[in-house]
Order: structure tokens, then C-alpha cells, then sequence
């Protein structure tokens, strides 16, 4: 059982607690899936905990001898009785949730096996314990819950009765795999990362237990220290040096990456789509850069990147960081409603920075979501890293990719509304059935809402924030050629970050984080972005269609938000079965209505 960062981002769960009653196939779906909640709960408490589950918030991940095996036993116990329960359900919306509920398990059980078989396993000890007191200690979770932090804290340490030290168990896991020759072993950027990563992460964790107002914590967290030092030189002595320096995953480890994102084409198929994209819009870009350059009298030269370089020298001080994006929220909001591109709630979003251990947990913008089960009254945050931290002998690198004005529009809409934090909070007001919101989940379907509410927003944008909306969209085609192209070895980590440096015009630092994920953070997952998008440009232009060019924009994005987080082609099947049918209905009866007598 792989732990994926991005999970810990990203994913969601369901039961509306805020809003209207909950309809009888949601209580029937959720009855259902109560049996892998509790499975996934079992073996990874702490993200069981920040969906909002109860009863765990001192527990820790299993990371004991044969938990691989065991994980997997527990799924194929938990598939093979809802595939029982399939034959008997009649419902049509609860079989789609027991059909995404099996597949699920399916696809776990099958990623887990080629991971197991193909890869030497390697643990980033300080990084997991970092994220399960960071998911305790999120001020959003009720203070009465976060005093078992010190519990789980004590648990990681090996302190707490029956407990073993994370970091003991971690080197076990690798130790008892190291001789089979057949397993490929890490990445070295990966391990020189955590090894960098490890002791900000530790120190993290003291800030957070300080933050919150607990005491207590200093004996566990100095005997963790301790481990995780114990841990690290072991790793350097005998992880390190015989690490590869081939970022190239086995082919059918990789697909299945994709396959788990969301992502079911080939990797050839997604980099040649890409490839013609990146073309298309480098030609939008370089048609509006004379535009800006002549509107704002820039000393550079009208080529795109020329005229990005000189919109990024502007940059936004740190003090001043957060009041423009609180601006650009509001303004954003005012043009949504305006245009009738969606409908908003009342309530306002929440933007914060990030920390240092934040940042290196997740060296990227994004949203951090609330608890979804038994939700009583917390909202997502979007959350902005000001730097990216860096290997052994290397500073932290500074980004510039997101503090220079044109550039906060579009990530703005991204992150906040319309995009991932109007997901979440639709979610909250509304309610979805489990199944669809944590089992469906996959982030070409969350990321493909997001860029395409970039693509709803850009129209109304000043010229300089239409040109970062297109260098957005760029990055987003840039990272499908380049993570298959990387994993395919088509191209090199330099020669990827010379591309995202130039012909994106990323910064050192967000180049760097880019590759990292291409090659060890989340392999395959940079590709939902560009095929989620796809396939919501697709789901709309099929609707256009099917209403012959008759199409209310805003019922349809409130349509599509309604799904909770649907896979692409479950959605475009509720778009042509659902929403369609209603709005050929809406547009008959009002034609049917008598006009209104003159007065």
C-alpha cells in the first residue's frame, strides 16, 4: 500500500451536514460502503481521521509485518460481498455506486501488487508522522479531538503501550525486501529530497503542537527526533548509494498510475494530444503578448515569454501577498454572478500561506480540504507556498510564479471559486453519496473542473491575466508530454526542466517541483490535469449539442458541481441521461406556457 501525497491533498469524502435531508439512495449507497470505510480506516487511520471519521484520532498507520498482504486480503473481502450485494441492488444510482465502490477496491489490490512486485520499498517515516499530527492539529478540527495529537505523537515515537517506532517499522518494511535483486530501489532524488525534508517535517511538528496550545509533547517529539536522525543515517549509509538514477518506471506500473489518476489512455496517446495543444496555445500566447507589451509601454519584446518575463519582475511583496488574492476573490465572485457562470455561495472563501513544513509537504498551490463526514460548519483553504525547499547543499528556492499580479486571477479561480474550493464547499451545502466523493474520486475529474473554470473566467480577465491564464493552461500541457515522456525516458529531468524554465517560464524553483512530481511525488498524476480538462470540454460541447446550441452555461455548471466528484465517464453519461433530458422538458414546458396578457 503506497502512501500518496496527493491523497492527503486532495481527497474527499461525502454526507452533506449542512444542508437539506439526505435522500434515500445516499443513506442506502453510504450503508454500503461502510464496510471499505472501515477497511481503508483500519490500515490508514490519519486519513481516515481528516475525512472526518471518528474513533481514530489516536490511531496510526499500519505498517507491520505483511500489512501489504493483509490491506489486500481486506479489500478482496470487502469486493467479493459488494459484488454479492450488486445482484440484489436495484436502485440505479446505489448499482453505480456499488460498481465504483468495487472498482476501487479492484484497482488497489491490482497497484498494489505490481508496486510490491516491481519496487523496493522506501518510507518517508518523518513525512507520514508530519501529516497525521498536521491533520489533528488543523485549527478547523473541534479542540476536544486534538488532544489525542499527543497520542498519535507518542504512537509514531514507540512510546505509547504496544506501539512500535514509525521509523523502526519503516526500516523493517525495506530491510526484510532488500534481497530481492529484482526490485527496483528508489529514485536518488527522492531519497535526497526526504533526507532533506526529514528534520523541517520533525521541527514542524513542534510548531504545530505550539500553535495549537497543547503541552506535553516535547519527550515524545525528542525521542522521534532521535529515531528519525537513527533512520536517516541509515537510510544515507545504505538507501542512498545504491539508488537509481534512471527516473523510468516499469511500463505496466506507470499505466496503472495513470489508470488510478483518472487518466485511462495510453501514455503515447497523452503526450501526442499534448504536444498539439502546447502548439495551439503557445500560438494564443504569442498573438496576445504584442497587445500587453504595446498597452503597458514593456521594455522587452513582444514575444510571449519576453512579455511574461517582464509582467514577473512586478512582484507582490509578502505582506501584500494575501490582501491582493482576497481582492481578486471578491472581484472573481462579482464576475461569476455578473455572467451567470455559476452559482456562489454567500459565505467567503478562506486563503492562507503556507509554513515551511507545509511547503514541504506540498511545494505547490492548492486547496486543503475539510471534513466531509459529519461536517458542522468547516470550509476548504486555499493554501499558497512562497518557496520551494531544497536538496541537501541547496537553498530553498523562492517562487515568483504566483506573487506577480497578472498571475492571481487564474490561480484564484483555480483554487478558490469557481474551481476546487466551490467543489468542496457544493459538496458540503449539498451532499453526496460516499461512493461518489471519496471512492470516485480521481484527480483527472478535480482538476478537470478546475481548468475548465479557468476557461469560464478567461474571457472576463484584464489581457495580462488572460496571458497567464494561457501560460496555466501551457503548464497543464506541458506536464502530460513531459511526466509520460520522463517515465517513457524520451526526455530528460534537465532537459524537462530546461522546457518549464523557457517555454513555460516557470521559475527554478517551480520547475524543480514539477519534475519532482513527474518522477517521485505522484508519477502520471501531472497528466489528469490536461485529460480531465478534455473531458470536461467534452461533457460540455456534447450537451451543446444534444440542446442544439441551446445551452444555460450556469445550470449546466451547477449541474455538473451537483455530481459531487464523479469520474469523467460516469459524468458525461449523467450530462446525456440527466441534464439533457431536463432541459429539452424545461424548454417544452415553456413553450407551452400562454404569453402573458397585455395589460
Amino acid at each position: 500500500m503506497r502512501v500518496r501525497p496527493w491523497l492527503v491533498v486532495l481527497v474527499l469524502a461525502a454526507t452533506p451536514a449542512l444542508a437539506a435531508p439526505v435522500p434515500a439512495w445516499v443513506k442506502e449507497s453510504d450503508a454500503l460502503a461502510q464496510p471499505l470505510l472501515t477497511t481503508t480506516a483500519r490500515f490508514g487511520p490519519e486519513g481516515a481521521q481528516r475525512l472526518g471519521v471518528e474513533g481514530v484520532d489516536d490511531k496510526v498507520i499500519d505498517l507491520g509485518p505483511g500489512y501489504q498482504e493483509r490491506y489486500r486480503a481486506a479489500l478482496e473481502t470487502v469486493a467479493k460481498d459488494l459484488e454479492a450485494k450488486l445482484a440484489t441492488t436495484r436502485d440505479p444510482k446505489v448499482r453505480e455506486d456499488l460498481q465504483i465502490l468495487i472498482e476501487s477496491c479492484r484497482r488497489q489490490i491490482a497497484t498494489g501488487k505490481l508496486e510490491e512486485s516491481l519496487l523496493l520499498p522506501f518510507y518517508n517515516p518523518a513525512r507520514t508522522a508530519f501529516s497525521g499530527i498536521f491533520g489533528l492539529l488543523d485549527p478547523r478540527v473541534p479542540k476536544e479531538r486534538q488532544a489525542a495529537a499527543l497520542v498519535r505523537l507518542r504512537r509514531y515515537a514507540g512510546l505509547e503501550p504496544g506501539s512500535t517506532p514509525i521509523a523502526e517499522l519503516a526500516k523493517a518494511r525495506i530491510v526484510e525486501r532488500l534481497s530481492d535483486k529484482a526490485l527496483l530501489f528508489p529514485y536518488r532524488p527522492e531519497v535526497e529530497q526526504a533526507l532533506a525534508d526529514s528534520p523541517r517535517l520533525v521541527g514542524g511538528i513542534g510548531e504545530l503542537f505550539k500553535k495549537a496550545g497543547l503541552t506535553g509533547y516535547e519527550p515524545a517529539l525528542a525521542k522521534l527526533r532521535e529515531e528519525m536522525e537513527a533512520y536517516d543515517r541509515w537510510v544515507t549509509a545504505e538507501i542512498l548509494p545504491r539508488s537509481r538514477t534512471d527516473s523510468r518506471l516499469p511500463p505496466a506500473l506507470y499505466a496503472a498510475y495513470l489508470h488510478d489518476f483518472g487518466v485511462d489512455l495510453s501514455p503515447e496517446a497523452v503526450l501526442r494530444a499534448a504536444l498539439i495543444a502546447f502548439g495551439e496555445i503557445r500560438n494564443e500566447m504569442n498573438a496576445l503578448a504584442p497587445l500587453i507589451a504595446k498597452a503597458q509601454k514593456l521594455p522587452a519584446g513582444s514575444d510571449y515569454r519576453a512579455v511574461l518575463r517582464s509582467l514577473k519582475k512586478k512582484q507582490i511583496a509578502n505582506a501584500s501577498v494575501l490582501p491582493l488574492y482576497t481582492q481578486r476573490l471578491s472581484a472573481l465572485e462579482d464576475i461569476a454572478r455578473r455572467e451567470h457562470v455559476v452559482t456562489l455561495p454567500q459565505r467567503k472563501a478562506s486563503i492562507r500561506l503556507a509554513s515551511e513544513a507545509e511547503s514541504a509537504m506540498q511545494p505547490a498551490p492548492h486547496m486543503s480540504p475539510p471534513r466531509l463526514i459529519g461536517n458542522t460548519g468547516e470550509y476548504g483553504e486555499f493554501v499558497l507556498p512562497l518557496s520551494v525547499p531544497g536538496a541537501p547543499g541547496q537553498k530553498d528556492l523562492r517562487t515568483d510564479d504566483f506573487t506577480f499580479d497578472a498571475a492571481t486571477w487564474t490561480l484564484t479561480v483555480h483554487e478558490a471559486r469557481p474551481g476546487h474550493e466551490l467543489q468542496f464547499t457544493r459538496m458540503i451545502e449539498s451532499g453526496v453519496s460516499i461512493a461518489r466523493a471519496v471512492y470516485a474520486f480521481n484527480s483527472a475529474n478535480v482538476e478537470g473542473w478546475a481548468l475548465y473554470a479557468e476557461s469560464e473566467m478567461k474571457p472576463y480577465l484584464p489581457l495580462d491575466g488572460q496571458l497567464a491564464s494561457l501560460q496555466h493552461r501551457m503548464l497543464r500541457a506541458a506536464r502530460a508530454f513531459l511526466d509520460p515522456m520522463l517515465n517513457l525516458g524520451q526526455i530528460s529531468p534537465e532537459d524537462a526542466r530546461r522546457v518549464l524554465m523557457e517555454d513555460v517560464v516557470l521559475s527554478e524553483g517551480m520547475a524543480k517541483q514539477e519534475v519532482d512530481r513527474y518522477t517521485f511525488r505522484a508519477p502520471g498524476q501531472a497528466t489528469s490535469y490536461f485529460v480531465g480538462y478534455q473531458s470536461m470540454l467534452e461533457a460540455r460541447q456534447r450537451a451543446e449539442l444534444a440542446l442544439g446550441g441551446r445551452l444555460d452555461r450556469q445550470r449546466f455548471n451547477d449541474f455538473i458541481l451537483a455530481q459531487g466528484l464523479l469520474p469523467p465517464d460516469l459524468r458525461l453519461k449523467a450530462v446525456l441521461e440527466e441534464f439533457v433530458p431536463a432541459e429539452k422538458a424545461r424548454a417544452a414546458a415553456s413553450r407551452r406556457e400562454p404569453a402573458a396578457k397585455p395589460n
